[in-house]
């Protein structure tokens, strides 16, 4: 199995950055996300990942106030930190978020090829929509694109940046000194993309990268995006609460990567998860009672709120959950389940916010070593995943806690790797380097 992380410096659950063994005494600092990463590629994980967000949420409310008040909201510019990441490490994947709503082609095809090339072959590119008004506001504009048309133009932005990432050849750069000859024009080619979005000549300013291009990764749950993602991504990143939703949607996507004339195992779902790991089931249970102690309901409602793009404030905490799935405008395909399944159990929103705040909708792995190891080799051997997202509930202990107890499991049983065998993100994936596309 393929096993990537989420790189977080206060952990993904609500409670986990108050917890004592998380490391926020430390001011959130980059060795933190050294560690965090060196960590991981001790233990032989694929790749980690850094997430993003263009603004401090404000959409309960209508203000920050709250969201700074009882969670972590920092978010700084992941493709800069990957670079300091990809100084500190030498073999593990490094993957960045960048919004196809809020930015460039071009920008970001130089962007990552860059990291490419700095990692030695070892980078991938988060392919976003994002989700909030909030985000809109900060880039002159005063609303979030609908749903589809943001897919409409992430489509549009995967083709340009593909492109430029082909208007080199592999030998393009013949350094024919004698000749006085350094790049071969005959081998380097405009990309001259001109759609509904954008106008992109090219070519890019810089050799085609180690990898040929980055991997391209994608997140998201809804029909829409699972249309893009089945022509382009090559690591998916699933939200799939339960086996049999991940064993549907790995189908259905596996299907719809063949429909688009692709080879299925060119895209790898890993669906994310929340371990939490103890030496003992009791011991491990307590860690997890301990963390929901520490949930702050508001901290939930927040967060709910940003990425469904709709403000929970106007219901009451104690009141049922209001069914505001034709109300979506973020996040769609995760929230339909979210909201739909809090109504069918009449739970109130305060108990949806706490309940959400503490696994943001990802499986909960609570036990020890083998009872974690049991589940995940439950759903890779039932076809749930290729792999899974390690979404620590608090950092650095979380991710200590798995690489410890639980990886060694794993490697026990043969399900996953004790040492590197290539020295490319696409080496450890078991993707092909692509061929330079035919422009």
């Amino acid at each position: 199995m393929h096993l990537a992380l989420y790189l977080s410096e206060s952990g993904v659950h609500a409670g986990g950055w108050r917890h004592p063994r998380s490391g926020m005494e430390t001011g959130a600092n980059v060795e933190l996300f050294r560690h965090l990463t060196r960590v991981a590629e001790d233990a032989k994980f694929d790749l980690a990942f850094l997430a993003d967000k263009l603004a401090v949420d404000d959409v309960y409310g209508g203000t920050p106030d709250e969201v700074l008040r009882t969670r972590v909201n920092v978010h700084r510019d992941p493709v800069v930190l990957l670079t300091a990441l990809a100084g500190a490490t030498s073999r593990i994947g490094l993957a960045a978020t960048a919004s196809t709503t809020y930015s460039e082609p071009f920008h970001v095809a130089r962007m990552f090829s860059t990291i490419d090339h700095v990692s030695g072959g070892r980078a991938a590119w988060n392919a976003v929509t994002s989700v909030s008004d909030g985000e809109a506001r900060n880039f002159s504009r005063d609303a979030h694109l609908d749903h589809s048309t943001r897919y409409d133009r992430a489509a549009e932005f995967l083709d340009a940046v593909l492109a430029l990432w082909d208007t080199w050849d592999d030998d393009a750069v013949v350094l024919d000194r004698a000749g006085a000859t350094y790049v071969d024009p005959a081998r380097v080619r405009r990309a001259d993309h001109s759609g509904d979005w954008f106008r992109v000549a090219g070519p890019l300013t810089l050799p085609r990268s180690p990898q040929g291009r980055p991997v391209i990764v994608q997140a998201g749950a809804s029909g829409t995006f699972q249309a893009v993602a089945a022509r382009t991504a090559e690591v998916v990143f699933a939200v799939t609460p339960t086996l049999d939703r991940a064993q549907d949607f790995r189908a259905q996507f596996r299907a719809a990567v063949s429909a688009a004339g692709r080879d299925p195992g060119s895209a790898k779902v890993l669906p994310g998860i929340m371990p939490i790991v103890a030496d003992t089931d009791s011991e491990a249970r307590a860690l997890e009672q301990e963390l929901r102690s520490l949930v702050h309901p508001v901290a939930g409602l927040t967060f709910m709120s940003a990425s469904m793009n709709y403000d929970l404030a106007k219901h009451p905490v104690d009141g049922p959950v209001p069914d505001v799935r034709s109300e979506l405008r973020g996040s769609k395909g995760r929230f339909e389940y979210v909201v739909g399944h809090a109504v069918e159990r009449g739970i109130t929103l305060g108990e949806l916010a706490v309940e959400y705040a503490a696994s943001l909708s990802f499986p909960m792995l609570v036990g020890s070593p083998k009872t974690v190891a049991d589940e995940m080799e439950r759903w890779y051997s039932a076809g749930g995943a290729d792999g899974f997202v390690i979404m620590p509930a608090f950092a650095p202990g979380s991710v200590d806690d798995f690489t410890r107890l639980v990886v060694p499991e794993l490697q026990a049983r043969g399900l996953f790797r004790r040492e590197y065998a290539g020295t490319t993100l696409r080496d450890h994936l078991g993707l092909e380097r692509p061929a330079v596309a035919t422009l």
